[in-house]
Formats: C-alpha cells, sequence, structure tokens
C-alpha cells in the first residue's frame, strides 16, 4: 500500500522520540522529508524511504492545494 503524504499531515511513527511523542507533522516534501516533533519541536530530515518505512499511519490529513 502507497501512502500519500502533503505538507501539513500529522503521521505517527512505528518507534517513539525520546521526548515520548509518535506524532510527527511534515514540514517538507522531496526526494528527502523534514518532520517536526508534535510534542517537543525538534526538526529532522529523512530520505523518503526510511520515512515511509517508519510510518504506521496518518493521524491527521490536510488537504491537497
Amino acid at each position: 500500500m502507497i501512502m500519500s503524504f502533503n505538507l501539513g499531515d500529522i503521521v505517527e511513527t512505528r518507534k517513539q522520540h525520546p521526548c515520548g511523542s509518535k506524532n510527527w507533522e511534515i514540514i517538507r516534501l522531496g526526494a528527502d522529508i523534514k518532520i517536526k516533533c508534535c510534542g517537543c519541536g525538534r526538526i529532522i530530515m529523512l530520505e523518503r524511504s526510511k520515512f515511509e518505512k517508519s510510518v504506521k499511519k496518518i493521524i491527521k490529513k490536510t488537504e491537497e492545494q
């Protein structure tokens, strides 16, 4: 199953961040994806393939423009 992601989507990851949150907001899309922790605000950048493997589900979907 291929998931499509949009800017502003909130996703849940399989592993939790050290701050305790599993929810992340997508703030940049491309070959690399930049996500922001909803718990502490930390921003990280991952390769798209690694990001897609770590996502469990989409919590909040934003409408595509």
